[in-house]
């Protein structure tokens, strides 16, 4: 089958930049399929390509989030009909049920590619349809793989949505000099009026020269590395590795609370892919 390459256009004036989807037996122009998950098999998330993220759960998770990671639990994740599931629900697991309890309130799964699959730069492209509960935060993400002290290692966030701003999506980068800490995160936004109705596809472009947002083909932010080869503002040249998970609550999720009647909350991701540049 043969797909005609779209473009993400950059922010007013950026230069085009061409990148397409592509079924998994196809190639976009210049680059090439290397990973993905297409979640064809019901069960548990294949664990050759993902693991969950749960060391946290014990002290309690980052941004005051109110969340339990549960691990190798439907209730969670799992993969159903075509689709991941990730589903955030309000219920507390007891240290009878788990090793690891916290206390929480909520329960919520993060699946992370680390130590099975990293990149670095790229083509990335997951498509999802997400929740829009409030005090629901959803993000498909990258952290680095090397163990640096956030935020010196980077982050780049390709999708995250709070409840309390519907149909508002995000994509952003974090770096020592520019970090939400201190008002300087770097990033951009798009309404996307049915994010919470339908399936759209996050998208990133991340080279050498800089790493590029969009959204069905159509660039929001771009975010360039300056040239001057300082860690403190481009950290982006190491493997960084794929997060998607649901957070509840949190300095940024609760900024307006969380609304217990909206849970179970639910993300629905259709597949994950991963593009390289073709040599």
């Amino acid at each position: 089958m043969r797909f005609v390459t779209k473009t993400i256009v950059g922010l007013a004036g950026l230069a085009c930049i061409g990148i397409a989807p592509a079924p998994q037996d196809d190639s976009l122009d210049g680059y090439r399929l290397i990973w993905n998950d297409e979640f064809n098999t019901d069960g548990p998330p294949d664990p050759t390509r993902w693991t969950y993220d749960t060391h946290r759960n014990r002290d309690g998770w980052y941004n005051n989030e109110l969340q339990y990671y549960a691990r190798d639990r439907p209730e969670n994740a799992r993969v159903e009909n075509g689709h991941l599931i990730i589903q955030a629900r309000r219920e507390t697991l007891t240290s009878a049920q788990v090793s690891d309890a916290g206390g929480q309130t909520y329960t919520s799964a993060r699946l992370i590619t680390r130590g099975k699959a990293e990149w670095t730069y790229g083509f990335y492209e997951v498509k999802a349809k997400i929740p829009c509960g409030r005090g629901s935060w959803p993000a498909i993400w990258m952290l680095p793989v090397a163990d640096a002290e956030w935020p010196a290692g980077g982050e780049i966030d390709i999708m995250e949505h709070v409840g309390h701003a519907r149909g508002e999506v995000h994509g952003t980068v974090h770096t020592t000099r520019y970090n939400h800490t201190q008002g300087t995160e770097r990033g951009g936004k798009k309404r996307v009026r049915d994010a919470c109705d339908a399936f759209h596809r996050y998208q990133v472009l991340w080279t050498p020269e800089g790493i590029n947002f969009g959204i069905d083909d159509v660039g929001y932010y771009r975010f360039r590395n300056d040239g001057r080869g300082d860690p403190a503002t481009w950290p982006f040249d190491a493997p960084f590795y794929m997060i998607l998970n649901i957070a509840v609550g949190g300095d940024w999720g609760g900024a307006e609370g969380v609304d217990d009647r909206a849970f179970p909350q639910t993300m629905e991701v259709d597949y994950v892919r991963v593009f390289s540049r073709a040599e």
